[in-house]
């Protein structure tokens, strides 16, 4: 019983990795199109998460000042933390400049203080990409035209962020793509 539980799991983790890679696709593209262009004119994205989010926003940030699956330049990126009396809001205000991305990236119901991380972006005239679950409606109000909402179609935050892992893999492979052409064959 508790192998096919286990099991379980794994079928459940396909079957929404199929769903999102159609749902996905198109918005995916568009974040990666956005930071290539920020990078590239000098800008840098800062990024941050709630719950299991904020471990992603610290995995993606070690993949652009690092690097993903091959050499290249760093490229900047900050993850910031909602610690003591420096909220989010706070540190977007401080640290982003017109023209940087800020990626927030939410598991379960849109946390407040991603939400107001968003519209200090907005403030300084930031795009903002958001990577959640299915419960957008509070994205959906919060977003300006210009930037991109990226959401698991998924209610269970487990489901939602195992997914989300493999969403920030496909924009720092478009990201890197996109910056420097495809890889050679060795």
């Amino acid at each position: 019983m508790l192998e096919q539980r286990i099991q379980q799991q794994f079928f459940e983790s396909a079957d929404l990795h199929s769903q999102a890679a159609e749902a996905l696709s198109r918005p995916v593209a568009q974040a990666a199109q956005a930071l290539a262009a920020c990078l590239t004119a000098g800008g840098k994205m800062l990024a941050a998460g709630s719950d299991a989010g904020a471990a992603l926003a610290l995995v993606i940030c070690a993949a652009f000042t690092g690097r993903f699956e091959r050499e290249r330049p760093p490229l900047a990126a900050f993850a910031l933390r909602a610690e003591g009396a420096s909220p989010l809001a706070q540190q977007v205000r401080a640290l982003g400049q017109p023209g940087d991305v800020l990626l927030l990236i939410d598991t379960a119901a849109p946390a407040h203080a991603l939400l107001q991380a968003a519209d200090a972006a907005h403030e300084r005239e930031m795009t903002v990409l958001v990577l959640t679950g299915a419960d957008v409606l509070a994205w959906q109000a919060c977003l300006a035209e210009t930037d991109v909402l990226m959401a698991v179609p998924h209610e269970r935050a487990a489901r939602v962020a195992e997914t989300q892992l493999l969403v920030l893999h496909g924009l720092c492979d478009a990201v890197d793509l996109q910056l420097m052409g495809e890889q050679e064959c060795a």
